[in-house]
């Protein structure tokens, strides 16, 4: 049976790129709207996974990601890919090639836009930005109105999907960015071990306890457990009160994370898994193309 992986689309998006780094045999790639759509397609059992984006190097958290996975879905993360990115303007193709100084209107991606925010104050100051679901709608939306003066920011894939053509290449602000996706799914995958490996967890800290914060760090602290990342999130009960998403930076072990978990809830907090994975990072080969 074929493996269906739910990404967001449409064909070209850097989350398909993601989604095809995974070392997945006898796969059905699925384009859908939104984040939500992706990840609502894996919990009505229309797709098997979901590989969704889940934080950018520069732009920081993926909150409707993130949101999703705390309050709406309880879909473990099986994998992570981390991706380089790298964003090209591009136009319609025609017979006379649109020139920079013409166009009037820049669609992409939120994060694609933010991402180039330095490009487009040097030589597009005065052009309207209109957002898109993914820079692959940004693009398949340029390519389908070549009577008009407008431009995506999009991926290099886009070029080979859509009619459309280069204006200028590797237009990001920051050439160390990078986007991690996570592969999710309600049942287990086979996948190769990696040299890097995470475990994800959710905590939620009991609202009467001064420096329960302090107390759970201090649980992975003298057990030498080390935390790539931690970020809060409103629990949506009210003002001041969060979950706090925490990395560490180890697969879900019989003695190290389960004696830290058990310290956590003995404070009160709750601790919750949201996956123990592989990590598989694809090199940027196309840093060095400016211009």
């Amino acid at each position: 049976m074929r493996n269906k992986i739910a990404y967001l689309g449409p064909a070209g998006t850097f989350t398909e790129e993601a989604a095809r780094v995974l070392p997945l045999a006898d796969v059905q790639y699925i384009p859908h709207a939104s984040i939500m759509h992706a990840l609502d397609a894996v919990a009505n059992d229309e797709a098997h996974f979901a590989v969704v984006p889940i934080e950018n190097s520069i732009e920081g958290s993926v909150n409707s990601t993130l949101d999703c996975l705390i309050h709406s879905l309880e879909l473990p993360i099986l994998a992570e890919v981390a991706l380089p990115i790298t964003q090209h303007l591009v136009v319609a193709r025609r017979e006379e090639p649109l020139p920079l100084s013409a166009i009037t209107k820049v669609l992409s991606h939120p994060h694609a836009v933010a991402q180039c925010h330095h490009f487009l104050n040097q030589h597009l100051p005065q052009v309207e930005i209109e957002y898109t679901n993914s820079t692959a709608m940004a693009a398949q939306l340029v390519s389908q109105h070549p009577e008009e003066r407008w431009a995506a920011i999009a991926t290099r894939l886009s070029v080979e999907i859509y009619p459309l053509m280069f204006v200028r290449n590797n237009i990001e602000d920051f050439p160390n960015n990078y986007t991690r996706f996570v592969l999710v799914g309600k049942q287990p995958v086979k996948l190769p071990k990696t040299e890097a490996e995470k475990t994800t967890i959710l905590v939620t800290l009991p609202e009467d306890f001064p420096g329960a914060l302090y107390q759970v760090l201090a649980a992975f602290a003298w057990r030498k457990i080390n935390l790539s990342r931690i970020e809060s999130r409103p629990t949506k009960k009210g003002l001041g009160s969060y979950h706090f998403v925490i990395d560490i930076e180890q697969r879900m072990d019989e003695v190290l994370l389960p004696g830290a978990f058990a310290e956590i809830e003995a404070l009160g907090c709750q601790v919750r898994q949201l996956g123990t994975y592989p990590v598989y990072l694809k090199e940027n080969t196309l840093s060095a193309n400016k211009g």
